[in-house]
């Protein structure tokens, strides 16, 4: 694993308690409004090297691993934050989507990342949830 994947791990681990715990302490509108806060957009080094693209998949792929081996049960939508805390520090444009499907007589939720047509879904189930009209990244921040 090179340097910059083992960096990578590290801040997707490091971003995905931080999350789940910002989620269980705040709730999702504090939380989202505080990544807001917290993210600098002036991007990395990573990005002179690589195209959006690469970027946003290496970043999918951290958050993952992450996931897959932490001793925390974690779920879409933390999973999903920390994706789009991470692209947005680097100055990326990711778009955090939730969307809602009725399977049989259950309803259920999912979130996912979309950065232009591109799904950055681990789960890779987003193409089955329809998302909601608006971008729930966009929520609240009419006013600012």
């Amino acid at each position: 694993m090179s340097r910059t994947a083992r960096g990578n791990a590290l801040e997707a681990a490091l971003r995905l308690v931080m999350t789940r715990a910002g989620l269980l302490v705040t709730g999702f509108r504090c939380w989202k409004s505080a990544i807001e806060w917290l993210t600098t957009t002036s991007g990395d080094e990573s990005a002179a090297r690589l195209s959006a693209a690469e970027i946003a998949r290496a970043m999918e792929q951290s958050v993952d691993a992450a996931a897959r081996h932490l001793p925390l049960a974690t779920n879409c939508l933390d999973r999903a934050l920390t994706l789009w805390w991470m692209l947005r520090r680097r100055g990326l444009p990711a778009e955090l989507c939730i969307g809602a499907r009725k399977n049989r007589e259950r309803f259920e939720a999912h979130a996912w990342v979309e950065m232009g047509s591109a799904v950055l879904d681990a789960a890779e189930v987003s193409g089955s949830f329809n998302a909601f009209e608006r971008s729930i990244a966009t929520v609240g921040t009419e006013a600012q």
